[in-house]
């Protein structure tokens, strides 16, 4: 058994052979690896092959793969049930973790998937404010919801074209669309839109078309313009949520969002997502408002329980702050490593995330600032790094995590590796 062959029969009977397309390799070339199982900060293929995970599966492992308490109460719950269809007390457990240590969060639901969490958000925010239109920016990710997969369109403010096919006009029509870290562009659009904007959505750090680290006086400014017409100031947090901190960026910016929605790291690597937010709209949810959402596997006790312990691990170990020092100083010494050798490479980070690309002469906060010859760079570095046992995301444009199970001793090696693949590549 090996992962060509597997790619191949998979691919007889799903499309791509994946389901993800970032699974496919298709933006780094050649056919994705498939694993067995993971440990720690280790995945291993099916050859057999063990490598130092740094996708963490994009994001949720914040303590890395099957940590022995996490697996504990899971197994714990799989001896005890499954799902239920009904009411329990292990989401009840999770809620209350969630909105006793964030201050901005009032109520909370639990879904299934960050696209389900966002499109019932915008839901929420549309019946609350009786506008129809949703401004989003460009660089920013919300999940597959049709009126999200939208671009820019010829250039002029808020203009969107569809990023996808299969989508209707009518989908498209409701969503504005603002570059990042544009206050001019964002203050065209609210002189021109601001009666039909229902809200604003941003992942406040944008990490799905690189590491599009914002300003805090941008999202302030999202934040003021939202207040002062009367328009929700929604943050997509499913990324950064419990990732950058507790309380993630809203925390670290001190926002006050009106609605936040959260997955990845809050399910501690099951499928879980929320929405939450101030009482006032979260009451607007049946059954007890007109809003309709529902899911026969929102909450299911295997992800509640282990989101809860993975949370409560991180505040007993100081986990964040822990992982956040160690992911800078890694970082710092590559990036010294980068700047000592004459290479062009530079990685970003915020707290456990990072991004390695092209060094350029100013902060990189929108997709036109990324270097266009970036991505050719990345993949000679990506299968580079496969052959040294190093596994990164399989896209130039996804970011990199780090976890708890990253110690000095694995990151130690990974630096090695990746030196001496950067020297292959920049100086022979």
């Amino acid at each position: 058994m090996n992962s060509e062959n597997l790619y191949k029969q998979s691919s007889q009977y799903v499309p791509g052979g994946v389901h993800s397309p970032v699974r496919a390799f298709k933006s780094v070339g050649g056919s994705p690896i498939f694993f067995k199982s993971a440990l720690g900060a280790y995945l291993t293929s099916v050859e057999d092959i063990r490598y130092i995970d740094f996708c963490t599966s994009f994001g949720p492992l914040i303590l890395g793969h099957r940590h022995p308490e996490v697996q504990i109460k899971v197994q714990d719950m799989l001896n005890t049930a499954w799902t239920f269809g009904a009411c329990e007390p292990y989401s009840l457990k999770l809620a209350e973790f969630i909105i006793q240590n964030i201050p901005h969060i009032e109520k909370v639901r639990f879904v299934s998937s960050g696209t389900e969490a966002v499109m019932t958000a915008l839901r929420i925010a549309r019946a609350a404010t009786k506008r129809s239109k949703i401004l989003k920016f460009d660089g920013c990710y919300h999940g597959h919801v049709d009126s999200m997969l939208v671009k820019s369109g010829s250039g002029l403010a808020g203009e969107a074209s569809s990023d996808s096919a299969g989508l209707t006009e009518d989908a498209i029509k409701n969503t504005l669309v603002c570059e990042l870290d544009n206050e001019t562009q964002l203050e065209a659009i609210f002189e021109t839109h601001s009666k039909d904007i229902a809200a604003v959505i941003i992942e406040p750090l944008p990490a799905n078309y690189g590491l599009l680290i914002q300003r805090k006086e941008f999202l302030n400014k999202i934040q003021t313009l939202c207040q002062n017409h009367g328009s929700l100031f929604m943050l997509d947090e499913v990324i950064s949520g419990f990732r950058t901190s507790l309380g993630g960026i809203a925390s670290d910016f001190n926002l006050k969002p009106d609605l936040v929605c959260y997955g990845k790291v809050m399910g501690g690597g099951f499928n879980a997502a929320a929405y939450a937010g101030l009482a006032k709209y979260m009451n607007l949810i049946a059954p007890e408002g007109p809003v309709y959402q529902a899911g026969t596997l929102s909450a299911n006790p295997l992800a509640m329980t282990a989101g809860l312990a993975t949370l409560e691990i991180m505040k007993k170990i100081n986990g964040w702050e822990v992982l956040n020092t160690r992911t800078k100083n890694w970082v710092n010494g590559l990036n010294k490593f980068f700047e000592s050798e004459g290479i062009a490479l530079f990685l970003s980070h915020y707290a456990s995330l990072f991004w390695l690309h092209q060094k350029t002469d100013q902060s990189i906060r929108c997709l036109s600032k990324i270097p266009t010859e970036h991505k050719n760079n990345y993949n000679k570095l990506f299968h580079l790094l496969l052959k040294k046992n190093i596994y990164m995301a399989p896209s130039a444009f996804e970011v990199g995590f780090l976890s708890i199970a990253h110690d000095d001793d694995i990151l130690n090696a990974t630096t090695k590796a990746i030196q001496s693949a950067c020297l292959e590549i920049y100086k022979t």
